[in-house]
């Protein structure tokens, strides 16, 4: 049987997904798990395509210290238990900077050239390229693929892709990237397959969940999108501030006299719902919260998401269709009734048992604008990516 793994690295823990592939490169998922608090409690948990569990395993810290380790574990378990030997790893790399406007085949001078946008995204990246650089150490024979969060976004035009300062800053690469990519690609091919009329009009699709993001479609592909150079900026988060006046930071670094590393621990891990509320960053805690500052970062969240939908709205001239997808757009009725109220201008109007039900389509009979909720699979556009390129690969 040969299968694909697909990895989502982060700083304390590594995701997997094993995919079987058929003949005619179809894939069917065979299990998912994570080795988790890497470098505190580690824990391997496994699980099967229909929720069985496969593996719950905790090591301690001396044994799963980094991402390597964790990797190492991980694989050992699949070998030594499933047999398990994948002819290729796909891997999530948030930023592929300028020049990546697909997946690569990565080998060590496409390492190198990633790591030169680690400033760029500085809590992803590192953590992103870890698992590579450990599969060219240990296994340099496995065809490893990444695919990059930005690389839906590189078609955007130069209006979308500017910002307002001197030009030989976008030539080093400051510029507006965008993210979210792999699970916007996902969407926009779903929704093309559940409704083509409908995707080749006008979408605003909002990646709502711990990281948040909204993205216009237009026949499919972005034009343009709520997060810019980084991870910061669009919608707020769940612990960061989304659009934030660069004065903002100027304050706080020349008035309150706080080094770069604060800053960052502040944007990246204090902010968003969890600075707001004063309470977590977890939407459904905050649901269940009575606390009217959990209320209140609710009412901020669906406020700013509806403004940056008018944005996206005015890039699109004019709205066909909206989607819902990730955790907070999958699971939250009340985030997305808030959002769709906000919206009713543009003809937008839910059915609320459909909404209450999570319904595919939730907008009423009489919006002028489709409403659907689509779970995002960013796992399984990797892997189908990662198959493309394996059969190149193969060819060549």
């Amino acid at each position: 049987m040969d299968s694909i793994l697909v990895i989502n690295a982060g700083s304390s823990s590594v995701k997997f997904q094993l995919f079987e592939i058929a003949q005619n490169r179809e894939l069917t998922l065979l299990m998912k798990g994570q080795v988790g608090g890497i470098g505190t409690q580690a824990r391997l948990s496994v699980h099967s395509r229909d929720n069985t569990v496969l593996a719950d395993q905790a090591f301690s810290r001396h044994e799963v210290p980094d991402v390597s380790a964790a990797l190492n574990r991980a694989g050992a378990w699949l070998r030594d238990r499933h047999n398990v030997h994948p002819v290729a790893v796909g891997h999530r790399v948030v930023h592929g900077g300028p020049d990546h406007d697909r997946p690569v085949v990565v080998d060590r001078s496409v390492v190198a050239e990633l790591e030169r946008y680690i400033p760029l995204a500085p809590l992803h990246q590192p953590h992103n390229l870890a698992p590579i650089r450990s599969l060219l150490d240990n296994q340099p024979h496995i065809v490893q693929v990444a695919c990059f969060d930005s690389a839906f976004h590189r078609g955007h035009g130069p209006l979308a892709d500017h910002y307002a300062i001197p030009e030989h800053f976008y030539a080093e690469g400051v510029r507006r990237y965008g993210f979210h990519g792999i699970s916007y690609e996902y969407i926009a091919e779903r929704l093309n397959r559940m409704a083509p009329e409908v995707a080749q009009g006008r979408v605003i699709v909002a990646h709502l969940g711990s990281g948040a993001s909204m993205c216009a479609l237009l026949n499919g592909r972005s034009i343009e999108t709520t997060m810019g150079f980084s991870v910061l900026d669009g919608l707020p988060m769940g612990t960061r501030p989304g659009q934030l006046d660069p004065g903002v930071l100027l304050y706080l670094m020349l008035q309150k006299k706080l080094e770069p590393a604060a800053v960052e621990e502040l944007l990246y891990h204090e902010s968003g719902l969890k600075g707001l509320s004063g309470i977590t960053n977890d939407m459904q805690e905050l649901e269940a919260s009575r606390d009217t500052r959990a209320s209140f970062a609710i009412d901020y969240f669906v406020y700013r998401a509806a403004l940056h939908a008018g944005m996206l709205t005015a890039a699109l001239g004019g709205l066909d269709a909206f989607v819902f997808t990730a955790g907070i757009g999958e699971n939250s009725p009340t985030v997305r009734a808030g959002i769709a109220e906000r919206l009713g201008w543009l003809g937008i109007s839910l059915d609320r048992a459909q909404n209450d039900a999570r319904a595919q389509l939730i907008s009423s009979p009489q919006s002028r604008v489709a409403v659907y909720v689509i779970p995002t699979d960013e796992e399984l556009m990797i892997a189908r990516h990662t198959v493309q390129l394996l059969a190149a690969n193969t060819r060549a």
